[in-house]
């Protein structure tokens, strides 16, 4: 599958893959990451891409955003295929030295080593995933299983 691509930022690097058989494509900060509020920052990847009809693109954090002291603001990113506008990603952050208001209980067990995202540095990895087409179908009752509506920690693991 071929996914076109355009650079809207001279600093934009293609998304691209950390080795062959990696399922994201590296996203890469192409200009200085935008503080957006005291507890949030927006990193810019400086590129649109043409997902074609069937397919999203969801954008995930790289695992080393451990050491980030930030968190994915919506956990998953979804680009949808009609979509053709810069892909960015909007990130919590945990705790900062510079922005004290920003602690929170996941910050009292980390070390503050936080260090924001620079121009070059990988920042998210995108995913592209098929779809099916779905039509919901309003019944009156569903087929009963063993679990039922057994929710938040039903079967006890």
């Amino acid at each position: 599958m071929q996914i076109k691509f355009k650079k809207l930022h001279p600093d934009a690097v293609a998304p691209k893959q950390g080795t062959p058989g990696s399922a994201g494509f590296d996203l890469t900060v192409c200009r200085p990451v935008e503080q957006i509020s005291p507890a949030h920052i927006r990193c810019w990847s400086g590129v649109a891409v043409e997902i074609p009809k069937g397919y999203v693109g969801l954008i995930f954090p790289r695992s080393s955003i451990c050491k980030k002291g930030l968190l994915l603001t919506n956990s998953v990113g979804v680009i949808d295929s009609d979509y053709r506008g810069e892909i960015s990603a909007v990130f919590d952050i945990l705790h900062s030295e510079e922005n004290p208001q920003t602690r929170n209980i996941i910050a009292i067990w980390m070390p503050p080593r936080y260090k924001i995202y620079e121009v070059g540095e990988r920042f998210a990895q995108l995913v592209i995933v098929p779809i099916p087409e779905v039509e919901y179908v309003e019944v009156e009752e569903l087929t009963p299983t063993e679990r039922g509506t057994g929710g938040y920690g039903s079967t006890g693991r």
